[in-house]
C-alpha cells in the first residue's frame, strides 16, 4: 500500500485557498511550521484540516484565520546535530546529541474562547 502525503508548500497553499474560497479579502496566519524546510503531511488529515479552516473562515464574525501547529504530546524528543563547517562549506565534524523539549499544551492558546470543538481522535488512533 502506497501512503499518500501532502508536501509542506502544498499544505500551506491549500490552507490559503480554503480561507479565500468564500471571502477573498480574508487571510490566514500559520504558526509553528516556520522552522520546517521539508515535511510531508498526512493527506487525510490535510483534507480534514482544510475543511476546518474553510468552516472557520466562512463564519460572518471572522475576519482573519490563525492556525497554530503545536506538538500534541507536551514532551517531545529531538536529535540535535552540531556541525563544524569549513571555509568551502563542507562538513568536517558532526556531534549528535538529544534534547527533550517541553511544549505548552493547546490550552495556552485558547485566549478565553468558549466555543471549542475537539475533533481529534484519541492519541495513537490517528
Amino acid at each position: 500500500m502506497r501512503m499518500m502525503h501532502t508536501k509542506l508548500p502544498e499544505f500551506i497553499a491549500k490552507m490559503k485557498r480554503a480561507v479565500v474560497k468564500h471571502f477573498p479579502d480574508r487571510s490566514i496566519e500559520i504558526k509553528g511550521l516556520e522552522n520546517l524546510q521539508y515535511a510531508k503531511m498526512q493527506s487525510l488529515r490535510t483534507g480534514r484540516i482544510e475543511e476546518a479552516v474553510e468552516e472557520v473562515a466562512a463564519r460572518e464574525d471572522v475576519c482573519k484565520v490563525e492556525m497554530d501547529v503545536i506538538a500534541r504530546i507536551p514532551e517531545t524528543m529531538h536529535t540535535v546535530l552540531i556541525k563544524g563547517i569549513d571555509k568551502e562549506g563542507r562538513t568536517q565534524k558532526i556531534i549528535l546529541e538529544v534534547i527533550n523539549i517541553l511544549h505548552p499544551t493547546e490550552v495556552a492558546l485558547f485566549d478565553g474562547c468558549k466555543d471549542i470543538e475537539d475533533r481529534r481522535p484519541p492519541v495513537g488512533l490517528h
